[in-house]
This record gives structure tokens, sequence and C-alpha cells, in this order.
């Protein structure tokens, strides 16, 4: 059903935790794509022992690059992007394939509920590391933390078509190391007519919390939000403000923003802000 493609960094902890969720929590026969960076600690060789399909690059590549690689091998007819510090809880798939089963077309963008130490959609410690995370704790209690179906998701896990995916080319690499990649592949998407973002309450996963590919010294070298509004004429949370309407419950499909007096002083601070981008180093 799925073609699960998860990038890694030399974070083997995190990894085969994800991984061992995958193979104990799933339902459909899905197949799960890695792509290796570096592969210095122990991924590569625990990958290659269980048989996974890999892609594999000597030096480190952004999210965007990685992801796009290890898509090109997917043999399944929905794409789902995840991050390898993920634990997918149990009838992931079967929940989000029900959601995809209502539906009549392909355009859609339907993405998970993120469970974090602190933070997420729900706040709920089971553990910030691999060290203590305390996965008795949440098989036992995740089907009674809850947040609600919502709107304007853009956080993966997230799942769109194989044929919408090609379409609009993956994810766009001059984003890498992969800050402001996801707003700028909802962008994406509604340029192709897509406006079912839906957050699915019921597809959960536990979230360690970025620790993948974006290591610390890569919140210099990228400048994502920046990079999306030289892009997009607007900021990341214009987009998700006025078109997305992130956070809220889900109702349904999206509409074409409300072009109010809001919308314009709104995007007039974008404007603002693109031209102080032509004075800044």
């Amino acid at each position: 059903m799925f073609s699960i493609i998860i990038p890694t960094f030399n974070n083997f902890h995190y990894l085969k935790i994800c991984l061992e969720s995958l193979k104990k929590n799933s339902s459909l026969q899905n197949e799960i794509i890695i792509h290796v960076n570096e592969g210095g600690d122990q991924s590569l060789e625990y990958i290659k022992k269980n048989n996974y399909i890999y892609t594999y690059s000597e030096e480190k590549l952004g999210v965007c690059s990685s992801v796009n690689i290890a898509t090109k091998l997917s043999a399944k007819n929905y794409i789902i992007f995840a991050h390898d510090d993920m634990y997918f809880l149990p009838y992931w798939d079967k929940f989000l394939k029900g959601e995809i089963d209502k539906l009549n077309n392909n355009l859609f963008y339907l993405s998970g509920t993120l469970i974090e130490q602190f933070g997420g959609h729900i706040p709920y410690n089971c553990g910030g590391d691999y060290q203590n995370f305390n996965e008795d704790k949440l098989l036992q209690n995740y089907q009674n933390i809850n947040f609600y179906d919502h709107q304007g998701t853009h956080w993966a896990p997230h799942v769109i078509h194989k044929t919408l995916w090609n379409k609009i080319g993956g994810l766009s690499e001059e984003f890498d190391p992969g800050f402001g990649s996801d707003p700028d592949l909802n962008m994406k998407l509604w340029k192709e007519g897509v406006r079912l973002f839906k957050g699915v309450n019921a597809f959960k996963v536990y979230h360690f919390g970025s620790i993948t590919l974006r290591k610390k010294k890569d919140f210099i070298a990228n400048k994502g939000s920046r990079t999306f509004l030289k892009k997009w004429g607007i900021t990341v949370n214009f987009f998700k403000k006025h078109y997305l309407k992130t956070g809220q419950q889900f109702k349904g499909p999206l509409q074409e923003p409300s072009k109010n007096i809001l919308y314009y002083f709104d995007l007039l601070v974008c404007k603002l802000k693109l031209i102080m981008l032509f004075f800044q180093k």
C-alpha cells in the first residue's frame, strides 16, 4: 500500500526504534526505503542485515535530496515521508487507508498526529531520547490521548499519491538540508489544485524531536523561511494562516483565502519583508 521513505544520518538508535515500530505496528503490505547518509555508525550494517531497501550517499545530503533519491525505488502508489526519530503506533496504516478510501480522487495531503515529550500536537512524556524511551507507557496510553482531525497540516509523516508526487517533482532541493521544505511542498500541491490538507488524529506517531539530518550547524546553513519568501512572495506564516488554516479543527477541503483587510495587511508585511531581503547579504 505505502512506500515509507526515511532519510537517516548516523542516527542508528532512533532509526532502529522507528523500523521496529513499523514492523510491529503495521497491518498492511508496505515497503520501507531508507536513504543512508554517510552511514558512519551501525545504520548501514543493520539495514543490510535486515534486507531493507536502501539508497546510499558517502556524503551527507539534505533531507530533500535524500528523500527524492530514495523515492525513485518506490513500487507502491502512496509516498510517505517520515523522519528516522518517529515511533509509529499500532494500526497507523489501517487508519490512513481508511481516510484514503473515503476519497474519490488523489488530490490530497494527509499527515499524522505528533506525540512529543513536551510539544507536538499532543504533549505526553514517554522519554526524550532513545535511552529513556518508555514504549510500554506509550502503548498503554496512546488511545486515550487525543488531539482532533486538524486543518492545514504540513508536518511529517505525510502521504500523497505517487502520481502527484512525481508531477510536482517531490521535495524542492533548494531547501536542503530541509527547513521550509514541508510548506513548500504544500504550496506546490496547492498550485496543482489540492485543497484537502488533513491531519488525522488516529494516525499517531511518537516523535523524539527532529533528531534526524537537521544537525545544529544546519540552522545557520539553511534559511528555509527566506527561501520560501523569495520563491513564493509570501512568508510561511502567511501561507499557514490564510491558506492552510493551520491548527484549526478539520471541517473539509480548504477554500481560496478571504481577501479582506487583514489579508491585505499581512500581504503588505510580506512584501516589505521581501524588499528587505534584497538589502541583506
